[in-house]
């Protein structure tokens, strides 16, 4: 959900893998290469904004094609197929979800807080009903269950087990194997979204699972 690079024990840094402008006198992209960076970028732009407000199922490439004003050969172009599109939206959104993470954890005193303010953010965005729709509705079934926890591995597991050696070797928590449990919390955070989206009172449902996931932390003390 976030990436850490603590620079000291009193100041620690947030990131989430956005590249830094390039040096003085680098190669910058051509214009050939911008306009296809921007074709891909305005295409995985409508197809967010379909998937999220109609769902996979019902949004149509052409209807993609349409929404960015491009045509279907363009789409193909970029993408074999609506599925792989559907993964680039998949990453997109969970950069945007990293992004949110990584702000809400800006001065944690501790890494039970830091990750506290990460979890919560992510359970904030699954209140939105097209992130809950492209992240949780969708994905399992679009991308498959191998595929699902990959992606939604790639960047959160490395920074919650990485926080959770740091915790542990402070003291702050008793934990013996950060990368499993590291899994565990990402798969408790996922069934969490899923109760968030199929419940009658979803901000009640969200802040249970949050006071649940702060127990399980807590239990770690």
């Amino acid at each position: 959900m976030f990436r850490v690079v603590r620079a000291s024990a009193r100041q620690t840094h947030y990131t989430v893998g956005v590249a830094d402008s390039p040096p003085p006198g680098e190669h910058r992209p051509s214009l050939r290469t911008d306009q296809v960076a921007q074709t891909r970028a305005a295409l995985i732009a409508a197809a967010r904004h379909l998937f999220g407000r109609d769902g996979f199922a019902t949004t149509s490439v052409e209807d993609i094609a349409r929404e960015a004003r491009l045509t279907t050969g363009a789409l193909y172009h970029h993408f074999p197929n609506k599925t792989a599109l559907f993964e680039s939206v998949f990453e997109a959104v969970d950069v945007e979800l990293l992004d949110a993470a990584a702000q809400a954890a800006i001065g944690s005193a501790d890494e039970v807080e830091l990750l506290t303010r990460g979890f919560g953010a992510f359970l904030d965005a699954v209140l939105e009903p097209d992130v809950q729709r492209i992240i949780i509705v969708d994905a399992p079934a679009v991308l498959g269950l191998a595929r699902f926890t990959e992606l939604d591995e790639r960047y959160a597991f490395s920074a919650i087990a990485a926080t959770l050696r740091s915790a542990a070797a402070s003291g702050r928590l008793r934990v013996d194997d950060p990368e499993t449990l590291a899994r565990l919390l990402l798969g408790a955070l996922t069934r969490g979204a899923m109760l968030i989206a199929n419940a009658t009172h979803p901000k009640e449902t969200r802040d249970a699972v949050a006071r649940s996931l702060r127990a399980v932390l807590n239990g770690l003390s």
